[in-house]
């Protein structure tokens, strides 16, 4: 007993001699954490370069972009082709995938070797070859003279401008076909392939097999971002944000890039990390300086790497007695799957005998310590090509974390290769390494099944869903776009109905009121003194004191105080409404010490009235979500008067009712002389504008002017535009408070647009087009999506991460495309509602123009409305299409500073001055 205990200990003690001599022999091969994270920051560092336009062309790590924009999503579904060319072999595949019940795929293929002189010919070879292979395929599956798409795994860099063309860069894996590089493969697969008759198929995809692993990796799990290849070859791939690839045009969404890693340090940038043994198999390469990262880790050369450590070890008396063997000095005598089982035998204590045998095999007459040093080597070696994977591999997972804006990333990544198939420690290794590195990334390693190939059809076939998910919502939102011919029709029929709500015979029955504001002057610079406004036209209301300073030094200083008016006020009788207006203008009275005073007021009013004096308004009807009973047709001021009397606190002089559009025009009206015209694009949308007496039939006298509240809302109330309507308008129509009026305004307005893009979310969600055709409890609700998401969503600053994000507020868990296409709906209906206010304020000016009987007029247009201000686009599309069509006119736009207040203030103030002159 003692003698085998003795025995174990002579053994034992021999291992850890032979290892720390290994180990103080290849000192330079065994990595740190620290040096590991070192050579991640250097990665990312080549990952920013190769991303960026004017950086790639010297980037050492080119960051190809695939074209691949989407993940499988399980709705895929068709038979696929796909062929696989990359290594020893090449294959054929039929793939079947379904979405019935369970989502899976039936694959069948054949193997096909790829002689010498085939991967080392001519193109033409190579791609006949290729044709021949796939016909024979097909001719074995019954295929010939069908019709199939096919995806074509290209495992070699290319550069892609499309999904389906890649122009060889470079040749890797021993291939050097003569008169590919520099050429798109897949022009020359099609050329070949049209050669024979009985193959009909349609190339729809060139994938790399890095990308093919990610995406049947991705079919089988979602969270699947990153593809991993460590075999013959090493690469990686990830999903990168569109706004980040220079090279490509656009920022929405994703896309698959394949970083052609293999390439890195190729620049010098691994130089103090490359070992004597590193340069001599480099030098004795095919492509000597190139692929540097490649050769320190594939196993197409770690094989040769360690013949070249135990020559050098034997020629130093380290090994085997010294003696030089033919096998170690024969290139390519030991491989790689000699260093894996010299490591499966490393496990076990009956190993040494086994590896023995394996190293007598090669001509190499060991002892236990050569054999226990030629394990150590082998460890060495293959730990560090899993240490330097894992870095790189750290960086991807670091930037998708970044990219991400998550303090924790939970992702997976699909992997594929012999190296980490078949190496007994390798992926354990591996697995360890990167969870050190980033531990804060929680990653599953998912083994890919038939991946480069399997890849190849699935990335056919969401390519394939992908074009059938465009045409569907490409008819969807069509109806949003409007040609300049539409517009023009929208401009023309604007322009009738004004006449027709200014003529006396037709005013009764047309859309367009044009209602009299009797607001007959502009601010001239004489106003002064303190005044109250009023302002009610949305969900609060607010009371303000203005003071206004005449002269050199005039100025308007502003006091306000802001209400909530409840929805049971808004939808209660109107009593209950003035009440609580006159109760809110008491506390504001109080709070600024003023409650004795007799001040001027303006009431700022934005709804349609019918006025018969500045002072007299006559509600017409409710909008924006009022309904207060017993307040149509009557008068607004006499119904606060009253409220005031009922208090019998103060009394007030109600000098003017205003609309917010006349406000708005009259306080840019006090900075510039040439506004005439008001918009309001916010919640509500309307109009006012100068009108000569002369036209205004509904209103005594010929001279001066007058401000014309249009009430345009209510065009086509009449059916006039119902041909550009859409089944989502009629939809929000319907659903609303007042259905079959202010339809204009229901294209155009705050209030409804996100209610039109809510209605668009629900019928592609049906269509399965949107949240993997899950409506969810949210969308159900009416008036969730708020205009305001519209502007967040459209603003050119946000990621589509932040997109996402907003959804997840309104409970839609949206992926990467989804967000995309709601971000389209929001931009096709924004878009829409700027052009065709923009139509209709092109009405308006070309009338300005010709009643002022000019070739080209210069006016300016005062603006407010939240929609305006707020919206990214909105402005600079309703600009766009007025000068489009008013080509005659010079419109400037003057963004309303508090026009609904201030402007109450102003025209109260002009009215007080016009009064006075009157008097006197």
């Amino acid at each position: 007993m003692f003698a085998v205990h003795l025995l174990a200990f002579y053994f034992t003690k021999l291992k850890e001699d032979q290892i720390k001599k290994v180990d103080r022999y290849l000192y330079h091969m065994r990595l740190s954490d620290d040096v590991l994270l070192d050579v991640m920051a250097r990665f990312q560092a080549e990952m920013v370069k190769g991303l960026g336009r004017d950086t790639n062309p010297t980037a050492a790590v080119k960051m190809l972009p695939s074209f691949v924009r989407s993940l499988p999503d399980g709705s895929e579904k068709g038979d696929f082709l796909a062929v696989d060319l990359g290594g020893s072999q090449f294959r054929a595949l039929q793939v079947k995938v379904s979405d019935v019940g369970k989502q899976s795929t039936q694959l069948e293929s054949k193997f096909y070797p790829t002689p010498k002189e085939v991967f080392q010919g001519s193109r033409a070879e190579l791609f006949g070859y290729v044709a021949d292979c796939l016909l024979d395929f097909m001719e074995s599956k019954n295929l010939e003279h069908k019709k199939l798409p096919l995806g074509f795994t290209f495992s070699f860099p290319c550069r892609q401008t499309k999904l389906e063309e890649g122009v060889l860069l470079n040749w890797t894996k021993h291939f050097k076909v003569r008169g590919v590089q520099g050429t798109d493969v897949v022009s020359s697969l099609r050329k070949a392939l049209k050669k024979h008759k009985g193959i009909d198929v349609d190339v729809l995809a060139l994938v790399n097999d890095t990308v093919g692993t990610m995406m049947t990796c991705g079919y089988d799990d979602q969270r699947c971002e990153v593809g991993l290849i460590i075999g013959t070859g090493t690469n990686a791939c990830y999903m990168e944000e569109m706004r980040h690839i220079d090279l490509v045009e656009g920022d929405e969404g994703r896309m698959c890039i394949n970083t052609e890693w293999g390439a890195f340090g190729d620049d010098g940038a691994l130089d103090d990390l490359r070992t004597e043994f590193d340069r001599e198999l480099d030098l004795g390469s095919l492509n000597p300086g190139k692929q540097l990262f490649e050769k320190m880790i594939s196993s197409l050369h770690l094989g040769e790497l360690v013949r070249l450590i135990l020559l050098k070890m034997t020629k130093e008396g380290l090994l085997f007695n010294g003696k030089v063997s033919t096998a170690l000095c024969t290139k390519g005598k030991i491989e790689m799957r000699h260093m894996a089982w010299l490591l499966v035998f490393h496990e076990y204590k009956e190993g040494l005998s086994n590896t023995k045998e394996i190293l007598t095999e090669l001509n190499l007459f060991p002892s236990e310590e050569d054999c226990i040093a030629v394990q150590h080597v082998c460890t060495i070696v293959s730990f560090r090509s899993a240490n330097l994977c894992a870095a790189a591999l750290a960086a991807i997972l670091t930037r998708l974390r970044e990219n991400k804006k998550v303090l924790r990333l939970r992702t997976t990544v699909g992997i594929d290769g012999t190296l980490y198939k078949t190496h007994p420690q390798y992926a354990k290794r591996l697995h360890k390494v990167v969870r050190r590195l980033v531990p804060n990334c929680d990653v599953r390693f998912l083994l890919s099944t038939n991946g480069s190939a399997r890849g190849a059809a699935m990335v056919t076939a969401v390519a394939r869903r992908l074009a059938a998910q465009r045409k569907e919502i490409d008819a969807v939102l069509e109806p949003f776009l409007l040609s300049p011919e539409t517009l023009r029709e929208v401009k023309n029929k604007m322009r009738t109905e004004l006449e027709y709500g200014l003529k006396r015979e037709t005013q009764g029955s047309a859309t367009v009121k044009m209602l009299p504001t009797y607001v007959c002057g502009t601010p001239d610079g004489t106003e002064k003194g303190k005044f109250l406004a009023l302002d009610l036209g949305g969900t609060n209301f607010r009371v303000l004191l203005v003071k206004i300073r005449s002269g050199r030094r005039k100025s308007v200083r502003m006091y306000n105080k802001i209400f909530a008016i409840p929805l049971e006020i808004m939808q209660g009788t109107g009593e209950e409404l003035f009440d609580h207006i006159v109760h809110c203008i008491a506390d504001f009275l109080e709070y600024m010490g003023i409650k004795g005073a007799r001040l001027p007021l303006g009431f700022t009013f934005s709804f349609p009235c019918k006025q018969a004096s500045i002072d007299k308004g006559t509600l017409v009807g409710w909008t924006k979500g009022f309904k207060a009973t017993d307040c149509e047709g009557e008068d607004v001021v006499d119904m606060l008067r009253e409220a005031i009397k009922r208090r019998n606190e103060f009394d007030l002089d109600i000098v003017a009712v205003v609309n917010d559009t006349v406000g708005t025009m009259m306080t840019c009206g006090y900075e510039d002389p040439n506004c005439e015209i008001g918009l309001i694009a916010g919640t509500g949308s309307n109009v006012c504008y100068m009108e000569d007496m002369k036209n205004i039939e509904i209103v005594e006298g010929n001279e001066g002017k007058m401000c014309i509240n249009t009430e345009w809302g209510g065009f086509g109330d009449n059916g006039c535009i119902d041909n550009i309507r859409t089944e989502y308008d009629k939809e929000v129509d319907e659903g609303s408070l007042n259905p079959g009026k202010q339809r204009y305004e229901k294209m155009t307005s705050g209030m409804y647009l996100g209610e039109i893009v809510r209605q668009i979310l629900i019928d592609l969600t049906k269509r399965g087009l949107l949240f993997r055709g899950q409506i969810s409890e949210s969308l159900r609700k009416r008036g969730i999506f708020e205009t305001k998401f519209l502007s967040q969503i459209e603003s050119d600053r946000l990621a589509l991460l932040q997109v996402r994000q907003i959804l997840q507020q309104l409970g839609l868990d949206s992926t990467c495309e989804d967000s995309i296409i709601v971000k389209e709906v929001c931009g096709a209906v924004s878009r829409r509602a700027a052009q065709l206010c923009g139509a209709g304020l092109a009405a308006i000016v070309e009338k300005k123009r010709e009643n002022r009987g000019v070739e080209h007029l210069q006016i300016t247009v005062g603006v407010d409305g939240t929609l305006y201000k707020l919206h990214p686009h909105f402005s600079r599309v309703l600009q766009e299409t007025v000068k489009e069509l008013a080509p005659w006119c010079d419109v400037t736009f003057m963004l309303s500073e508090d026009g609904s207040g201030k402007g109450a203030a102003l025209i109260t103030a002009v009215a007080k001055r016009l009064r006075n002159v009157g008097e006197n």
